[in-house]
């Protein structure tokens, strides 16, 4: 008889622990925790993505401590490459036997993660990419949906919708061209898709867009796409680039004589050490803002608020905030309610029950799967924000909210401002 019997059956004993009804499986003291596994850039170009591991898998441990939850995570470094992405979560499905998987870095680590999941069966919950480089490039179909595989982020329609709220702001006079550099990866073919992607929207809304062919990512020269810029007179940049293409980009557009009005690049400014890496240069540099210390959220697991998290990764590292905190975070409070909903935590096939059932209020707002875009995709808010050079305290530059349209309920900091 199965544990998952003996609770529906209204309890049992099993060597002198007593099995409640409707009390969940997993906190019986048993034999061995139940593992979830993690992975991340921890190293390698995308390491950004990954600078807040050591606090936030830190505390959520103590968090599980405090609150008696046999949890053990176990953590695995992607180093920024697909395949060995791929193989540590096949080694941490066949070797460690890991009953939930856990992975929020961009498609380079998200994808090959969830596929091995997938092929595997083990549920896993992914975040931070834009859910059609995650959903399309692995095969997905809205008719044919993933079994095991579970995301929670934005979309390109999302991004798409607060660029033009942030670009169509009154004080912002341009002539409405737009150059457009995107690397040759999912991420930048997904923005740079003629049907899907930034081109019709750009179309559609009046802009004049220069589409260069896409860069391959470590590229050391981009004078191809700075010369069409500048031969078309573009007065807005925008693009997606992994944080070291945006610096050699942006370093080599200021030494050619490209001097945009307004550059808004998502993932690469996302961090506040890419845009230290370009000097005084990256003032009122603008980019997509998915988590911030004035979100309204708080945690289900620590019951901190955004602002209150955020503290305390400083007070803990010394370093500025950074917009993945908030959501590795909630990927450990996502992993923590499933566990504990689950009828056998040990189980896979009863962890993505759980999972399917999510409905979770956490630091970055609510997460429940089941209203669409897709069935394995749940949205979460996004605004636009500029980074502006700090008039004091003890970091260079801080990231400022000027344009909420899409998210109301997230507060703005400040009005768009062009580049000097």
């Amino acid at each position: 008889m199965t544990r998952r019997t003996l609770i529906s059956r209204g309890g049992a004993t099993i060597g002198g622990a007593v099995l409640l009804s409707g009390f969940p499986a997993p906190w019986v003291r048993a034999a061995r925790p139940v593992k979830i596994g993690y992975v991340s850039p921890q190293t390698g170009p995308l390491a950004p993505f990954g600078e807040a591991d050591n606090f936030i898998i830190g505390t959520v441990r103590e968090h599980f401590k405090k609150k008696d939850l046999p949890i053990e995570i176990v953590v695995k470094d992607s180093q920024t490459n697909s395949n060995r992405a791929a193989d540590v979560a096949a080694d941490l499905i066949l070797k460690d036997k890991v009953s939930l998987m856990l992975v929020g870095a961009a498609p380079e680590t998200d994808n090959p993660v969830a596929d091995q999941c997938e092929l595997n069966e083990v549920p896993c919950v992914s975040t931070v990419s834009p859910w059609q480089p995650w959903f399309f490039a692995r095969g997905g179909k809205p008719d044919k949906p993933f079994k095991w595989t579970y995301h929670y982020f934005w979309g390109l329609e999302d991004a798409i919708g607060i660029i033009l709220d942030m670009w169509s702001q009154p004080q912002l006079q341009t002539n409405r061209v737009v150059g457009a550099a995107f690397a040759n990866d999912p991420d930048g073919n997904a923005w740079g898709d003629d049907k899907l992607g930034l081109p019709p929207a750009l179309a559609k809304s009046g802009y004049k867009l220069i589409h260069p062919p896409h860069f391959q990512t470590l590229t050391d020269n981009f004078s191809a796409q700075i010369s069409a810029f500048k031969e078309a007179g573009a007065e807005i940049i925008t693009g997606n680039m992994i944080p070291p293409d945006f610096t050699t980009f942006w370093t080599q557009a200021r030494q050619q004589g490209l001097r945009p009005k307004v550059c808004t690049i998502t993932k690469a400014l996302l961090f506040p050490s890419s845009v230290e890496s370009v000097g005084q240069t990256a003032n009122n540099l603008s980019t997509e803002v998915w988590w911030s210390p004035t979100f309204p959220f708080k945690s289900s697991l620590s019951d901190q608020s955004a602002a209150e998290l955020a503290a305390s990764y400083t007070q803990s590292t010394g370093k500025q905030w950074t917009q993945p905190i908030g959501f590795i975070h909630s990927l450990f409070e996502v992993a923590a309610d499933i566990i504990k909903r689950s009828a056998d935590a040990q189980d896979p096939a009863a962890n993505l029950d759980a999972l399917t059932k999510t409905n979770l209020q956490t630091v970055v707002g609510p997460i429940a799967w089941g209203n669409g875009p897709v069935k394995n995709v749940a949205k979460t808010s996004l605004v636009s924000g500029q980074w502006r050079l700090a008039a004091g305290g003890p970091f260079k530059y801080d990231l400022v909210i000027v344009a909420n349209g899409l998210a109301p309920q997230i507060p703005v900091g400040g009005k768009m401002e062009l580049l000097a």
